[in-house]
């Protein structure tokens, strides 16, 4: 009896938990608009400084240096249009997917810092669309056999041998 309800809590954990992705990315997406955005101003910006200089980016970039600070600006920047150019590819991967392709994308959630801003926000609801409630159902699935299966393992130098037929054999 215990087992079966540790083992539904864990279903009713996980399902509570794996359902609150679709929301979570749906809200992540929009924050990594507004982030791509920004950086494309800035990079925007870095370029068209070069241009004035007749410099392409990346003659811009070469040519800072001779001080720390400047050294330090050119890394910053590189940073920047780096990062800028990771999440401009996880922004059109998740645009272009369906709710349920989302489903299958963790990794295009991947910005630590844009993650950690999105989760300060977050706040959980009541999943009611078909993407949260197959989630739910996949988290339910993964607690449920998360706990049955770590409850098996903690039991078994528990369980009893008995006799059958001459041979030993294990109950549970």
């Amino acid at each position: 009896m215990i087992f079966r309800v540790l083992t539904l809590v864990g279903g009713l954990f996980g399902a509570a938990c794996a359902s609150q992705f679709p929301e979570f990315t749906q809200q992540y997406t929009q924050r990594l608009g507004g982030q791509v955005e920004a950086l494309g101003v800035v990079i925007a910006d870095f370029d068209h400084s070069a241009q004035r200089a007749d410099m392409t980016r990346d003659e811009a970039l070469a040519s800072m240096g001779g001080s720390v600070f400047m050294e330090n600006r050119r890394r910053d920047m590189r940073r920047t249009i780096e990062r800028h150019a990771a999440l401009s590819e996880d922004q059109i991967a998740l645009r272009t997917a369906t709710p349920l392709q989302r489903l299958t994308m963790p990794h295009r959630v991947a910005d630590t810092q844009l993650a950690r801003a999105t989760w300060d926000d977050f706040v959980p609801a009541l999943p009611l669309s078909i993407e949260g409630l197959i989630a739910g159902f996949v988290g339910f699935l993964g607690g449920y056999l998360t706990i049955a299966g770590l409850l098996r393992l903690l039991a078994w130098p528990f369980r009893k041998r008995r006799k059958k037929n001459g041979g030993l054999t294990f109950t549970s």
